[in-house]
């Protein structure tokens, strides 16, 4: 079936040759005008045979590789590469708290205030926060392995100067350094999407974000030790010594998982067999000078921002998550003044910590049930939005309460002898449930509706965390020294509570209106239009880019050709590529006009 001649007409002139042209192939599917056909084979989302079309570059697509991806690992394989990746997000975590154990230390060693040796710990969280945003989107354009890898080697590097410093202003430059060349786990996350779809992701998501929280409270249960007994610059060198560990685990143990990278060595391997001549990856269609042209490197930079500000799912439940976070950071650093009232030691006020992990560790078992829970939901309503998405925060409507009840139950059982220190715990262990649960329910909702971009979109969430809690570091003590007449401390928390009280409240706001939010956020929907056709691994001209645009790379078209014709087809060929044609010219005018 052939084009109309208004279908025709609406394709722009630099398109109409490819279009016609485009006729022509449709034509030879009917048994005319192909140079060589074997056979039209497609099983198993593989492409099995090859049909030669002059020297048309064919763009591969998930389907026609997917027992070669991530997707198809075997399952020991791919919690083998997420207990390393576990490790690392632990790694990275440490490196945030257990400073904080060498602040007496440094004070003495280069004769500051213990309030200014906290700056070197809140400059690492600011710009850990920045870091996640900057790292997250290279790791969906040139791979998670070498983003990974350079992440590591630079944070590892950066130790140097802050362990050997001359001078304080040293130790800041290196502490800064280290935090912006710290990937986060915006990286490690998105790894889940490129090995897990959104139906199954859930138990790794879970596993991944325990290692999360669990390195910041795993900090100070190491440090005070290293407080009490060794010398402030081992606080540096285990961070150095443990980040090395990890970097050599993940160089020998971890494959690259992205599926546009993998698409591409398929390809590239399939050509070089001579069985597909003509297939080419995602990437490969694009030169090297346009693909790391300087607007392109712009556009990939401010991605993660550009969908924090304008993707209303990002945006709230960033938020959300950031500052439950905030609160919490700031409630750990009133563990020195509480307990000390008991007259617990450098390292006895490190185990004190370890509530919180056990908090943290009941609610990732709490989710399992939660989870299996949800999948049932799902499958038994694959065609209802409220059961695909906002199903999954549905735990979270009775953990997030454990926050202000935790604040609350720890302000005022933290009243120092004779009240018993356990009961100040136990409400740590219920803090660390909510903590835990926020964090892992917003995560679990944003891979789930931003799949193969949930690094840049899962980078606003860290960058929220990280920033806020950065931000309070240094008013976070004064908070507790000055707040109220009599019970500092107890006061201080009292305020914590109330504030996480209105905070919870967005849960079920997100909760009753997530649909609405989803709607507007425009990029969501754009990826769940796209995977309602086919497996995506990458959006043509997002946020303005050309890269991946189909239309934008002459002599080029996505999708398998070793697939049967559908003779009963609504619209030629031709057609559809003059539309497709057209969305694309809009979207890149679209991009250029927000850049």
């Amino acid at each position: 079936m052939h084009p109309t001649q208004h279908e025709l007409d609406s394709v722009p002139p630099e398109h109409r040759d490819s279009a016609a042209k485009d006729d022509e192939r449709e034509d030879a599917y009917s048994g005319t005008d192909v140079d060589h056909v074997d056979s039209f084979d497609h099983v198993g989302g593989r492409m099995n045979n090859e049909l030669e079309v002059n020297d048309e570059k064919i763009e591969i697509t998930e389907e026609d590789c997917y027992e070669e991806l991530g997707y198809a690992f075997p399952s020991w394989k791919k919690w083998m590469i997420l207990t390393v990746i576990f490790w690392i997000q632990v790694s990275m975590n440490f490196n945030t708290s257990l400073y904080s154990n060498g602040l007496s230390g440094i004070s003495k060693h280069f004769s500051v205030s213990e309030q200014v040796a906290r700056i070197g710990a809140a400059i690492f969280l600011i710009t850990y926060a920045f870091g996640c945003e900057l790292w997250a989107p290279w790791s969906e354009d040139i791979g998670r392995k070498p983003v990974l890898q350079a992440s590591l080697f630079l944070v590892n590097i950066w130790q140097l100067p802050v362990a050997l410093a001359p001078n304080f202003g040293c130790l800041l430059v290196g502490r800064a350094l280290g935090g912006i060349s710290s990937a986060g786990g915006s990286v490690t996350l998105g790894m889940i999407a490129d090995m897990w779809d959104s139906e199954h992701q859930q138990y790794a998501v879970a596993y991944v974000v325990f290692s999360s929280v669990g390195g910041s409270a795993l900090g100070p249960i190491v440090g005070g030790f290293v407080e009490q007994y060794l010398d402030w610059h081992w606080t540096i060198w285990i961070q150095l010594i443990f980040g090395g560990f990890v970097q050599i685990c993940h160089f020998f143990l971890v494959p690259e998982t992205r599926s546009t990278i993998l698409m591409d060595h398929i390809a590239k391997k399939r050509r070089k067999a001579g069985t597909h001549p003509n297939l080419y990856g995602p990437n490969e269609l694009q030169p090297f000078s346009e693909r790391f042209h300087f607007r392109e490197i712009l556009i990939t930079w401010i991605r993660p921002f550009r969908m924090f500000l304008t993707e209303p799912i990002v945006l709230t439940l960033s938020l959300l998550s950031g500052f439950s976070d905030a609160l919490i950071f700031m409630f750990l650093q009133s563990f020195s003044l509480v307990y000390k009232q008991w007259g617990f030691n450098d390292w006895q006020l490190g185990l004190c910590f370890v509530p919180i992990v056990i908090g943290y560790f009941i609610a990732w078992l709490s989710f399992i049930p939660a989870i299996k829970r949800n999948i049932r939901e799902r499958h038994d309503n694959p065609d209802d939005e409220r059961a695909q998405y906002e199903s999954r925060l549905w735990w979270l409507l009775f953990t997030a309460p454990f926050l202000p009840i935790g604040l609350f139950g720890f302000a005022w059982t933290s009243l120092g002898p004779p009240v018993h220190w356990i009961g100040s715990m136990i409400f740590a262990a219920v803090i660390g449930i909510a903590n835990y649960s926020i964090y892992m329910a917003t995560i679990d909702y944003m891979i789930c509706a931003y799949g193969p971009y949930s690094a840049s979109a899962t980078g606003g969430n860290g960058w929220s965390r990280d920033f806020l809690a950065g931000v309070l570091t240094l008013p976070a003590t004064p908070f507790f020294i000055n707040i109220g007449r009599k019970n500092h401390v107890e006061d201080a928390s009292t305020i914590l509570a109330c504030i996480a009280f209105l905070l919870i409240i967005a849960v079920y706001v997100i909760y009753w209106n997530g649909p609405t939010l989803r709607k507007r956020s425009p990029f969501a929907q754009q990826l769940h239009a796209a995977r309602t056709q086919r497996r995506v691994s990458a959006i043509p001209g997002m946020y303005g880019s050309r890269r991946g645009s189909v239309a934008s790379v002459p002599g080029s078209r996505q999708g398998s050709l070793a697939r049967k014709p559908q003779a009963n087809k609504e619209h030629s060929y031709a057609a559809q590529r003059a539309a497709e044609a057209n969305r694309e010219i809009e979207n890149e005018k679209r991009g250029e006009e927000n850049v």
